[in-house]
């Protein structure tokens, strides 16, 4: 029975809030600070600790919902979500946040140190998941993001997926506040947080060792190039403006191309076209022998549209075509999601996937385990979300061992590798004038755990939370 009273002060939790609230904001922001998600809990956890439940509760929805508040601008204003989805996308989570202080709150004061500790970590890791496989934005707003600065910490994703790395980042919180609050004599306390801190060491230790450990590798030379946010772009073949822009693509192309790239992307949607035949691009790609991809608006089999990328392949007749599968929810709607994947013939061994398609693990896991090495990416971003969104498709390399090509119109132009580096970038935000990028992409035929096991880590923390919590249930009826 927990026989600690309940002495903390309203002050204290004056400022566990704000000092949560504001790491919490850090952590999310659309370039957040990584180092903010690792220390966001613990205030409040260290007050819950110490207050009674219902202020403990008010406490944690305050903070992550003030927290949370840092993706108002961006969700309202740019993206333009209507007000209740809005609000439904910084409250909910905050909801659910009860979830994961209380019964951590409970068993810490009944003196179960060693559930306490793994609770929360397991608990938010499995929330995380079971939002992400029923949100149509999938892991969109997963605190995992959020380390992609951290190296060493996102090798664990080749292990365990996005769900390890963000068990990794509230195990520390937790260990810390059971350390310094828990109901249970010290030698137990600090033995359950050394635990922790070894499994932390394990993990930051084989992400050290997964960054110096590479390997021989090929390598492709890629070149990207986005002609911007001017008013042609997404132009129609069929008019002036529309030869315009292909004309400029083709400049483009061929002077990257002349420079050496063996492959050449364009952004999301960059024309409009109603036939796949492109005498252009096709007779550049022969002539230079280079594998040109370019996204379009694709109207060839009116009525039904698609987002697709094609691929110009070097004395091909007609070029590869893939449609987008995961499509925004009314930003989209105009559109017939694909229903198939695309590896292209030859080798290294390629893939192709659309801007929000690599917001869901399942698009990286299945081209993981088609062995692929590079995946070519045409997006279309935001101009504000920029880093974020293109540096969620970087985790999806890590995750599955395959190098990156991403070119993103209002975005980055970027090449990472299979361990989450962002070797080369450029910008085109903002950019009339074209935003290019060429550089050398090393290549390797990584075979990671998480490729074998997909997303189970995520969904056996939800059972193991459910498990713990439950436990005290059945220890108050004993009681």
């Amino acid at each position: 029975m927990d026989s600690r009273p309940d002495f903390a002060p309203a002050w204290a939790g004056l400022i566990a809030v704000a000092t949560s609230a504001a790491l919490w904001w850090l952590a999310n922001d659309l370039q957040p600070a990584w180092w903010a998600a690792w220390l966001a809990p613990l205030p409040l956890l260290v007050y819950a600790l110490h207050a009674r439940a219902r202020s403990a509760a008010l406490a944690t929805f305050l903070a992550f919902a003030i927290g949370g508040g840092v993706q108002w601008h961006y969700l309202h204003d740019v993206v333009r979500l209507p007000l209740t989805v809005t609000l439904s996308a910084i409250f909910l989570p905050a909801l659910l946040m009860l979830l994961v202080v209380l019964p951590f709150r409970a068993l810490a004061r009944r003196g179960r140190v060693l559930a306490a500790t793994f609770f929360a970590p397991a608990a938010a890791t499995g929330l995380a998941w079971l939002s992400a496989v029923t949100s149509p934005h999938g892991t969109f707003g997963h605190i995992a993001y959020s380390q992609m600065d951290a190296l060493p910490a996102i090798q664990v994703a080749a292990l365990l997926g996005a769900w390890g790395i963000a068990f990794l980042v509230w195990l520390l919180p937790a260990a810390l506040a059971v350390l310094i609050g828990a109901n249970a004599p010290a030698r137990r306390r600090a033995a359950s947080t050394a635990l922790a801190f070894a499994l932390l060491a394990c993990a930051l230790g084989y992400g050290a060792r997964r960054l110096h450990d590479d390997g021989p590798a090929q390598s492709v030379r890629v070149g990207l190039v986005s002609i911007g946010a001017s008013k042609e772009a997404q132009a129609d073949l069929d008019k002036p403006e529309g030869e315009r822009m292909l004309a400029r693509y083709v400049e483009e192309i061929d002077r990257l191309a002349a420079a050496g790239a063996q492959v050449v992307l364009a952004p999301e949607s960059a024309l409009l076209l109603r036939s796949h035949a492109i005498p252009a691009l096709q007779e550049l790609s022969t002539r230079r022998g280079v594998r040109i991809l370019i996204g379009a608006e694709d109207h060839s089999q009116a009525p039904v549209k698609r987002n697709a990328a094609l691929v110009f392949e070097p004395g091909r007749a007609t070029p590869v075509a893939y449609a987008k599968r995961h499509l925004i929810p009314g930003f989209e709607d105009r559109y017939t999601p694909g229903d198939a994947r695309v590896m292209l013939d030859g080798t290294p061994r390629t893939g192709v996937a659309i801007c929000k398609d690599l917001d869901f693990t399942a698009t990286g896991l299945a081209y993981a385990r088609s062995d692929t090495q590079l995946l070519l990416v045409p997006a279309w971003d935001f101009d504000e979300d920029a880093w974020l969104h293109g540096r969620m498709a970087v985790l999806r390399g890590v995750e599955g061992g395959f190098a990156m090509a991403r070119v993103a119109r209002n975005g980055l132009l970027t090449l990472s590798d299979d361990r989450g580096r962002v070797l080369a970038q450029a910008s085109s935000v903002g950019r009339t004038e074209p935003a290019t990028l060429l550089g050398e992409l090393p290549l390797h035929s990584t075979r990671t755990l998480y490729a074998r096991i997909g997303d189970a880590f995520g969904w056996l923390c939800l059972i193991a939370a459910a498990g713990m919590a439950a436990s005290l249930l059945l220890g108050r009826k004993r009681a």
